[in-house]
């Protein structure tokens, strides 16, 4: 009370005014600019969540517009194919028309030729003409580049990959083989030996229909042969002379072919009269019993006994993919992974050949190309999404087996004029099913890649955002609670001063 040099109250209540004084400065600020965090020292671990949110959120919003990016471009891909899948079907309609060509002049089925020449020269302008910013979609800018291609591999058809290094190798390993459905029909020789007056009846069936045939004594394998062979079309079902019998197989391999014959009359064939000497026995044999070996002779249903039917299945071809096991219909093998997706043919020594395509090497490469989009804020080949759009035009729809639709051009051999109009007929559902599985390769891309992933990188973008703001944006209620206090104390802290400041004065009283 007695000094005055130091004014110890005095230097508290300034202390103590400095610091109310930077709190309310601090309020101010936050309810100025709205945010809790406006420098490091504020909040120096918030600060480094808060930043790393911002730009994860930054990223999600990029992503999302690369996503409607990506969807536009499919919508565009999507509607060539889809004006493209029209005109195949006005094509087919053509060639049933001119199929019935009895019913026909030629100047008819001339004109129907130029609406195929017509129908496939748009099929091309629209392959070469549809563009998004200038790239064109459908002429096979967005295929993926293949090499090294094994012999015996051909329509691969690459719908997506993603891969680290300039090339993926597609392995393919096969596991169990293809198998054509197959009888054997052993005649015990070179011709038939039946009962006087008496006919060997067979009802033959395969996947496409069944037949009834009757053979009579002294008809001969080669004959029992070219009978079957003449419904091949109608039955799915082929014959080849072997040894002492005739093979009856399915003329495509898989788990949806057969083949059945039921004996409707054996005409004697298994009599005492005409004995059972023949090697092997005669009778009919699965492909199970004695794999088609005509030395076999365990027989497997005698002709007396076949009135009920004897029956045998193909058997799909099964492999493996770079580790994946594939989905197969006959010798046809399919992928669809995230990383991997394609569909291919192998000829039928390759499905039936156990191992790996291409010996120590891969079945092929792919070396580039395709469509890629990155939908994640992460820039990564999980972020990676690709997607293969094949060209479409006439010279490239169609497979090496059934041909390609430009056959159908005026001059070509699969014409509608004067052509084969079955061929044509083959090569159109083969083009339609091609872009019909694009389509919907296509649709498959657009709603199950790009749209659950918009959907949930929004989820993700509301939730960082709601992260982000929990963190870094102030609280209005509590900093105006905080002003308030700050105002008092500081005014408070004010007065305090003043009356410390004050203070001394009273030590004059002591000079009297």
């Amino acid at each position: 009370m007695g000094r005055i040099n130091t004014n110890v109250q005095s230097l508290i209540g300034r202390k103590v005014l400095a610091n109310h004084n930077s709190e309310l400065n601090t309020s101010l600020e936050r309810l100025s600019t709205g945010l809790r965090i406006n420098r490091g020292k504020d909040d120096p671990a918030g600060l480094i969540a808060s930043e790393s949110l911002k730009n994860e959120q930054r990223g999600i919003d990029e992503a999302v517009k690369n996503a409607d990016r990506a969807d536009q471009v499919a919508n565009i891909a999507g509607g060539g194919l889809d004006e493209i899948s029209g005109l195949l079907t006005e094509l087919q309609t053509a060639v049933v028309q001119a199929a019935n060509k009895s019913g026909q002049s030629s100047e008819e089925r001339n004109a129907g030729q130029l609406q195929v020449d017509s129908i496939l020269q748009t099929i091309d302008r629209l392959s070469s003409s549809t563009n998004f910013q200038g790239t064109k979609l459908l002429n096979g800018t967005f295929d993926f580049r293949l090499s090294a291609i094994s012999a015996g591999v051909t329509d691969v058809r690459v719908s997506n990959a993603k891969y680290a290094g300039k090339t993926l190798d597609v392995n393919v390993d096969i596991v169990a083989s293809a198998q054509q459905a197959g009888l054997f029909l052993s005649a015990g020789g070179s011709a038939l030996n039946l009962n006087t007056g008496s006919s060997l009846v067979l009802d033959i069936g395969g996947s496409q229909g069944s037949r009834q045939l009757s053979f009579s004594s002294g008809t001969t394998l080669n004959q029992i042969r070219d009978a079957i062979n003449t419904f091949t079309d109608v039955t799915g079902v082929q014959a080849v002379v072997s040894g002492t019998g005739v093979l009856i197989r399915s003329k495509d391999f898989g788990s949806n072919e057969f083949v059945s014959v039921k004996v409707t009359n054996a005409a004697g064939i298994n009599s005492t009269t005409n004995g059972d000497s023949g090697t092997p026995a005669r009778g009919i044999y699965n492909r199970q019993a004695q794999a088609f070996n005509s030395n076999n002779t365990t027989i497997n249903t005698s002709f007396a006994s076949g009135g009920n039917g004897v029956l045998d299945a193909g058997a799909d071809v099964q492999a493996l993919v770079n580790g994946t096991k594939a989905t197969a219909v006959g010798t046809r093998i399919n992928v669809n992974t995230d990383f991997l997706g394609f569909d291919a043919t192998l000829s039928a020594g390759n499905a039936q050949t156990l191992g790996a395509l291409g010996g120590s090497g891969s079945a092929f490469k792919i070396a580039g190309g395709g469509a890629e989009f990155s939908i994640n804020s992460r820039v990564d080949i999980e972020s990676k999404a690709t997607l293969g759009i094949q060209n479409v035009a006439s010279t490239n729809l169609g497979t090496s087996a059934v041909g390609y639709l430009n056959s159908l051009a005026s001059g070509r051999a699969n014409n509608i004029a004067n052509g084969d109009t079955t061929a044509a007929q083959k090569i159109v559902s083969e083009a339609i099913r091609q872009v019909s599985t694009q389509r919907a390769q296509i649709g498959s891309f657009q709603k199950n890649i790009l749209g659950s992933t918009q959907r949930a990188l929004r989820v993700t973008g509301e939730n960082s955002a709601a992260a982000q703001s929990s963190i870094s944006d102030a609280d209005f209620a509590s900093e105006t609670a905080r002003l308030t206090r700050s105002q008092i104390l500081v005014s408070s802290s004010t007065q305090v001063l003043q009356l410390a400041n004050q203070a001394p004065q009273s030590a004059l009283q002591l000079l009297g």
